[in-house]
């Protein structure tokens, strides 16, 4: 995916509605007893180094407290361009898997409309280690105009022409923390740094405290960087064009999986 929307892909990401409209207590990120976080926790992959992953190590399913992802579960978001104009993006975790480098990965359908019609339709994949961090494996991505598909450019897939597998999101969280998300050479390079997990941000859905924050940034345009919040047992709710250009995503609407 080019890289001003895999920036945004990953905002690209629940729990019930009482968790809105004050801090939202979720599962804590300093949980050393869980079975699927520890000590022995691999490095976090950098740049374009080579990562060699063991089926054995993933989980059926994705619970990160930052982001977790159950079957069913639907975000909504307003995002508005530079020019001011609107944009819809659906987000949902499907009952899909994708068996991507001998792991069953979730399938998660992401749908970007301008006035009722779709622009572009990616189908992202990811799945979760047993120390908790949430890997992005690849994705399927298609550009449309007037309803027929002009580009697939970006797409990728873990283990296939040099692409790598990247993290969205580490399995115990820390300030200073950096790490690739995704890397095709060329085309998929994302990066991002964890800079807090004590922000605050009000959208249309509600207002969030202790939020996680990242910088998220590319080789590929330099001068761009988005920070994307993150709320505990809800997942990604803002991301903020900082530098590179102008742009705002916004959580509307969620409702969880089961």
């Amino acid at each position: 995916m080019p890289a001003s929307n895999g920036l945004r892909r990953a905002l690209p990401p629940l729990a019930a509605i009482a968790f809105v409209a004050t801090a939202c207590a979720g599962p804590s990120v300093s949980d050393s007893e869980s079975p699927s976080r520890g000590p022995d926790a691999r490095p976090l992959p950098q740049g374009s180094e080579a990562v060699e992953l063991d089926p054995k190590d993933f989980l059926a399913q994705i619970d990160h407290p930052f982001w977790p992802m159950s079957p069913g579960s639907r975000w909504t978001y307003r995002e508005v361009g530079p020019s001011g104009s609107f944009q819809t993006v659906e987000v949902s975790v499907t009952e899909e898997t994708r068996t991507i480098l001998g792991i069953e990965a979730t399938v998660v359908h992401d749908v970007v409309s301008r006035d009722d019609q779709p622009i572009e339709d990616t189908k992202d994949w990811y799945a979760q280690d047993r120390w908790g961090n949430v890997w992005y494996l690849g994705e399927d991505t298609r550009e449309f105009e007037n309803g027929e598909v002009v580009s697939t450019a970006g797409s990728w897939e873990a283990g296939v022409d040099g692409a790598q597998a990247g993290v969205i999101l580490p399995g115990s969280p820390s300030a200073g923390m950096a790490y690739r998300q995704e890397y095709y050479e060329g085309q998929a390079e994302d990066a991002a740094e964890i800079v807090s997990l004590e922000e605050k941000a009000a959208v249309p859905f509600g207002t969030f405290e202790h939020l996680l924050m990242t910088r998220d940034y590319t080789p590929l345009e330099p001068n761009l960087v988005e920070h994307k919040y993150y709320a505990q047992g809800v997942g990604p709710i803002l991301s903020v064009t900082v530098s590179g250009g102008a742009g705002r995503e916004e959580l509307v609407d969620f409702s969880p999986g089961g």
